[in-house]
């Protein structure tokens, strides 16, 4: 397929590991990596300039302990109480580290920026190969929806905190336009190189574990009471309305599984990975493995320091003025507010850093997506800047969907809910749809230099359950009585989502988006042949 330009070869990426290089017959020397890269059916164009750490850095900013179990916490606060947030974490967690696990060693055969869809291609039958556009279109519209959420739920959290230091009176207005000044500013650090987002990756994960550090020592340290082990791993609370404690438990698993979303972002920065066949895989499946230990340690610290641990307290709780439970956990138990706004602050800088780790997933995903002419326009959004080696316009295209998918925000509450509650459901369709496509292929799949091994089929099995279940779940109403603001809009956006690729299937992917992908098909059974006859 023909591509842009090549930028230079990134000297800082050095050599590949094993100090290999793969000889192309009509061009100068290849890396292990990029000979890899060629055998997929493309060329090296992004910068080659992120280390193993700054991989894994990227989706463990984006998962985001200090963002996700924060703004979420009010959910499984008022669905299960103690019990579902300090139980549910580590339960959830399980899960998705099979799902992960699952993810990682598909990643490691097909180390691409496109990532899921991508693997969906290569994995589904010669004749179902339209299995890619769907997951395709689900990943990038989540993506989408991801980003708008978290740089709105960071605009939401610095008002906050701008009530708090300075008495601004949050309005829908001032919080839609600190949004776009974050997601403009999440745009132009993207713009300007790999090297800059792997060295703020690399502070952004360090940001998260010494943040961590300093809430819970905070929150050990000064409060003069805390609440029992068995309080804080089995008290009860319930504001759903439905009186089945199951199922009460289960809706309050949704934070959880809000937060760990986004370590797909490994794979859509592969291409700029060295050893990415090693490296992408772990960093999927590290970030989530960390995020796993530093949340429970987080929310377990949180939640014991709750003060009053009545029913009356924990219903107060959850209505707190400033949104934020564990915000105003930080007021009540440090009993001073300097030290309470300075961890509300350490907060504010993670979500920060969530959302331009989320831009660059992003950004990523749909320059790979229109490299393979998916999206309308791709001419243009697959074009990479030969001075940073980032692919720009998709950057910005990724930054101005965001911001419209928040506009309805300014008018009403309940609508950015609905258009943004696609984020999650729409990305776990796109995560479990290769993985289920591994299972099926069964031994005929070789799998990559990293891999699970015989522990591979029940993992994967697993993980194909676990996400049919939350999938069941995200469509359930969450509590009772319902009404127009209490009502789960998932299943229309997701119906939205699926009605927008079916559209765009028969418009333009049905020839174009297939010719690609027997375009690249061609070429790699070519290139098998004459490997044979070499042989």
């Amino acid at each position: 397929m023909s591509n842009e330009a090549s930028p230079p070869n990134d000297p800082s990426s050095g050599p590949p590991p094993d100090g290999k290089n793969t000889h192309d017959a009509a061009g100068p020397a290849l890396s292990d990596d990029e000979a890899g890269l060629a055998e997929l059916g493309y060329k090296q164009e992004l910068k080659r300039g992120m280390s193993g750490f700054g991989n894994f850095a990227v989706s463990f900013s984006i998962i985001s302990i200090l963002a996700g179990c924060i703004t979420s916490y009010s959910i499984a606060l008022g669905s299960g109480g103690p019990a579902a947030i300090t139980i549910g974490w580590p339960l959830v967690g399980i899960f998705v580290l099979c799902v992960a696990l699952a993810m990682a060693e598909v990643c490691s055969k097909y180390p691409t920026a496109g990532g899921l869809y991508f693997w969906a291609g290569r994995l589904a039958k010669r004749n179902k190969r339209h299995w890619a556009w769907y997951v395709g279109w689900f990943n990038f519209l989540g993506e989408v929806a991801v980003t708008a959420a978290i740089d709105y739920g960071a605009a939401t959290t610095m008002m906050a905190f701008a009530a708090l230091t300075f008495g601004v009176v949050p309005t829908a207005l001032n919080t839609f336009l600190l949004f776009l000044v974050i997601i403009v500013i999440h745009g132009l650090l993207n713009t300007f190189g790999v090297n800059l987002v792997n060295l703020l990756s690399g502070v952004s994960a360090w940001w998260h574990i010494v943040g961590v550090l300093i809430i819970v020592g905070a929150l050990w340290i000064m409060p003069t009471k805390h609440q029992s082990f068995s309080w804080t791993m089995t008290a009860w609370h319930n504001e759903t309305g439905f009186t089945f404690m199951p199922f009460v438990f289960l809706m309050g698993l949704l934070m959880a599984q809000y937060t760990y979303t986004g370590y797909d972002a490994s794979a859509h920065v592969a291409e700029e990975t060295r050893n990415a066949s090693i490296a992408a895989p772990k960093g999927i499946v590290m970030s989530v493995l960390i995020s796993i230990i530093g949340g429970w340690i987080l929310l377990y610290s949180i939640t014991a320091a709750i003060q009053d641990g009545s029913e009356a307290g924990l219903t107060a709780l959850n209505a707190t003025a400033t949104g934020l439970p564990p915000a105003q956990v930080f007021l009540d138990a440090l009993n001073n507010p300097t030290m309470a706004k300075f961890l509300l602050f350490i907060v504010c800088g993670a979500q920060f850093f969530c959302g331009m780790a989320s831009v660059t997933a992003n950004s990523r995903m749909s320059y790979a997506f229109s490299r393979d002419d998916a999206i309308p326009g791709s001419k243009h959004w697959k074009k990479v800047n030969p001075r940073t080696g980032t692919p720009t316009n998709s950057i910005w295209l990724c930054i101005v969907l965001s911001s419209v998918l928040t506009v309805p925000a300014l008018f009403n509450e309940t609508a950015y809910l609905a258009v943004t509650s696609v984020a999650v459901i729409g990305l776990y369709i796109a995560y479990v749809a290769p993985v289920l496509l591994r299972r099926l292929k069964g031994d005929s799949f070789k799998p990559g230099p990293w891999n699970l091994g015989r522990w591979s089929a029940v993992i994967g099995w697993v993980a194909v359950v676990w996400v049919i279940l939350i999938c069941i779940l995200f469509v359930l109403p969450p509590t009772l009585p319902i009404t127009i603001s209490t009502f789960n809009y998932s299943p229309i956006a997701v119906l939205a989502v699926l009605v927008i690729s079916v559209v765009l299937w028969y418009a333009r992917g049905k020839k174009h988006f297939m010719q690609h992908l027997d375009k690249e098909q061609l070429a790699i059974d070519e290139k098998k042949l004459l490997d044979e006859i070499d042989d």
